[in-house]
């Protein structure tokens, strides 16, 4: 996780203030501001100074269409200057409305088309094993993005490869148009997951859901916002 950090907790809001122009967004932002904290804060093993080592760990961001909170943390974290954010989807801006992994420092894949996050986890945990690298994959994606079809094969392959050091976190607003008969987790649980069920807004809470992981399965937190 990061160490020496220029900005806390309680800065995120006012750096989201900085951003300006995609407030159609603002909601999906939000939803998932706790969740990628807490991933920088208390979670990962990655650093701005390290942000290239082969054994980090990584995040992608599924729920791309959002980013906010994202470059937020960034920003908070070291990853990005501050400055940048008062630019946020300008021409000539790094900071797109999606996050762009050749653009921005730390980010790890291109994202906002719903249902490619958990497919692109599952293949980069899948070679990080085969290559023997200890790096972790974790992918947040948001409840209704669960009604793409990419994501049902990727639950399914995830589990069959037993990739236990990857894991999903699923922002659980009720959006989903057709739903989860048992609800999100007794469908990861069904092919084979570990999971665990939080608040999405309690940083204790979200911490301990992803440190239940279980051996030999890939692991999912639904975070209930």
């Amino acid at each position: 996780m990061t160490t020496n950090a220029p900005y806390g907790y309680d800065d995120l809001w006012g750096l989201m203030t900085l951003m300006t122009g995609d407030e159609k967004h603002s909601a999906s932002a939000t939803s998932t501001l706790d969740v990628i904290w807490t991933l920088y804060d208390r979670v990962l093993d990655v650093d701005p100074d390290h942000r290239a080592d082969p054994d980090r760990d990584r995040f992608l961001l599924s729920k791309g269409h959002g980013p906010m909170a994202y470059y937020a943390v960034l920003a908070a974290k070291g990853f990005i200057p501050s400055e940048w954010l008062e630019a946020f989807g300008s021409y000539n801006s790094p900071l797109g409305w999606h996050p762009d992994r050749s653009l921005i420092p730390g980010v790890e894949i291109a994202s906002g088309s719903l249902g490619h996050g958990l497919p692109i986890a599952v293949g980069v945990a899948s070679a990080l094993r085969a290559t023997g690298r200890t790096g972790r994959v974790f992918c947040l994606l948001g409840d209704a993005e669960l009604d793409e079809g990419s994501n049902h094969e990727a639950i399914v392959m995830a589990a069959r490869l037993r990739l236990d050091r990857m894991a999903a976190v699923v922002i659980d607003n009720g959006s989903a148009t057709h739903g989860w008969p048992g609800g999100i987790a007794a469908r990861f649980e069904l092919e084979g997951w570990s999971s665990a069920v939080v608040d999405g807004r309690d940083l204790d809470a979200i911490e301990r859901g992803f440190g239940i992981a279980t051996p030999d399965r890939p692991h999912l937190v639904v975070a209930e916002v």
